[in-house]
């Protein structure tokens, strides 16, 4: 067998432009964690079903487990260390922490960028409803919580911020 030659990609992550040759099957997040340091994504099944690894890829989620490092050329990669450029992020992070949707925590970053892309649809169900949060973050696998607060947590952050009846109250 022969040696696998590097293959060069040109990426964005979190804002910042990257540039790295890496081994052609090594995963998108493999190439985060390792190569770049950035650990919040997480792998949870390396199989696509935990939703531990979801980051997004030119605005889309993907799960980072499923993808090549080198599909990946010419892109735009934000994981969660890079949300706080989206303004439902903080939001998220307190009503994540007033309505207990975290506990471990492994989760967390995947549920944080799906619901992230949620609250930034235009084509979403608005207002948000349970069963249509439920729904979305459906591709996400959490043994701590329940979901309830997540779910709630959710639907808090989707609230306009001065909403009487927010997780704040």
């Amino acid at each position: 067998m022969t040696a696998e030659t590097n293959v060069p990609i040109s990426v964005t992550v979190n804002g910042r432009l990257v540039r790295r040759s890496v081994p052609p099957r090594r995963t998108l997040a493999d190439f985060l964690r390792d190569d770049l340091g950035l650990t919040g994504t997480h792998l949870g099944c390396e199989h696509g079903v935990s939703g531990a690894c979801t980051v997004f890829v030119d605005g889309r989620s993907s799960r980072a487990c499923l993808m090549l490092a080198v599909q990946i050329d010419g892109t735009i990669v934000d994981t969660v260390e890079g949300l706080d450029q989206f303004e439902e992020t903080a939001r998220l992070r307190r009503a994540f922490s007033a309505r207990g949707g975290l506990q471990c925590g492994f989760c967390t970053p995947g549920f944080l960028v799906t619901a992230v892309e949620l609250l930034r649809d235009p084509d979403a169900e608005k207002p948000l409803t349970a069963d249509s949060v439920r729904e979305t973050l459906s591709g996400n696998i959490c043994r701590c919580t329940g979901y309830q607060g997540i779910v709630a947590a959710v639907l808090d952050a989707a609230k306009p911020p001065d909403s009487a009846d927010s997780a704040d109250s």
